[in-house]
């Protein structure tokens, strides 16, 4: 089946959601998807792009680019190909200290000696691919070496749940896994059960720490966000009410320029560096930060 994607770029987050409402509300053909991402470039600017199985009306692209003063639709026909199965050829397993991610197709190569997570790549963000991912797990990993033994952990944004599971197998214990997406939670869920800890990994649709479960199983020792910098520094206030003293956020999705901000945001709100035990961790252009609450 053919499919044609249209694509646009315009400042703000609030009328990016607007535009994409009113994608699926005004346009005939209407769109079969949509996604609105934040550009991962600090620059503020979202992008909005709608999938379609018919060729989208250029002309209301066109008016609706103009009333939300966005660039115009750039409207392109996708070749006929299973982008899934063609994702899962490509991707090779991932090793991150002691953890292992993989595709179903690779389970023949994880080797002894490690805690293996398997993910296929699926319509949810996380595979273990990305270098915020593999930050995330490295620095939980030198929270292990360091001896830290977290009882209570919970991963706020868990995408595919590749966090939660791996810290799931490591430590045997329960952990509360939220995301806003319910495409990401019923993924998340899925996982968990493939990977033999859906008694100890429990997903829920939140926004943040925005669901009863957050309050009712907190504080936790332990936090994983792997989201973006906005998103982290207005999280940092509900983080410090959610972490017991002396607990720890691994907090990722931050470009190596944005680190410095979301270090304040959480110093604000009464974490310090933790540095003794998990050193800030930079693969490529992100940063993950490992960072401890005061008290």
């Amino acid at each position: 089946m053919t499919t044609w994607i249209a694509l646009t770029t315009l400042e703000g987050e609030e009328a990016a959601e607007a535009l994409g409402a009113a994608m699926e509300e005004r346009l005939d053909p209407a769109p079969v998807g949509l996604g609105v991402f934040e550009i991962e470039d600090g620059s503020g600017r979202w992008e909005v792009g709608g999938y379609f199985t018919e060729r989208p009306d250029e002309a209301a692209l066109a008016l609706l680019a103009a009333a939300f003063g966005a660039a115009p639709f750039a409207v392109s026909e996708l070749p006929e190909q299973d982008w899934v199965a063609k994702v899962r050829r490509e991707l090779a397993p991932v090793r991150a200290g002691r953890f292992f991610l993989h595709g179903s197709h690779d389970a023949h190569k994880v080797p002894e000696g490690v805690i293996p997570v398997l993910v296929d790549a699926a319509m949810a963000f996380g595979t273990g691919h990305h270098g915020t991912t593999r930050g995330c797990l490295l620095a939980f990993e030198a929270l292990i070496e360091a001896g830290v033994t977290p009882r209570r952990l919970a991963d706020v944004g868990c995408g595919t749940a590749v966090l939660a599971i791996a810290a799931a197998k490591a430590t045997g214990r329960p952990m509360l896994a939220g995301d806003i997406d319910p495409v990401a939670v019923e993924t998340a869920a899925a996982n968990a059960a493939r990977n033999g800890v859906a008694d100890r990994v429990r997903v829920v649709e939140a926004a943040g720490f925005d669901h009863p479960a957050f309050a009712a199983e907190g504080p936790f020792d332990l936090v994983f966000a792997n989201i973006l910098k906005g998103p982290l520094v207005a999280l940092a206030p509900a983080m410090a009410r959610h972490v017991a003293p002396g607990g720890h956020v691994i907090l990722s999705g931050i470009l190596e320029e944005q680190a410095g901000e979301v270090e304040a945001a959480y110093d604000a709100a009464g974490f310090a560096p933790a540095a003794a035990v998990a050193p800030r961790i930079s693969l490529g252009e992100w940063t993950t930060l490992t960072l401890r609450r005061r008290g």
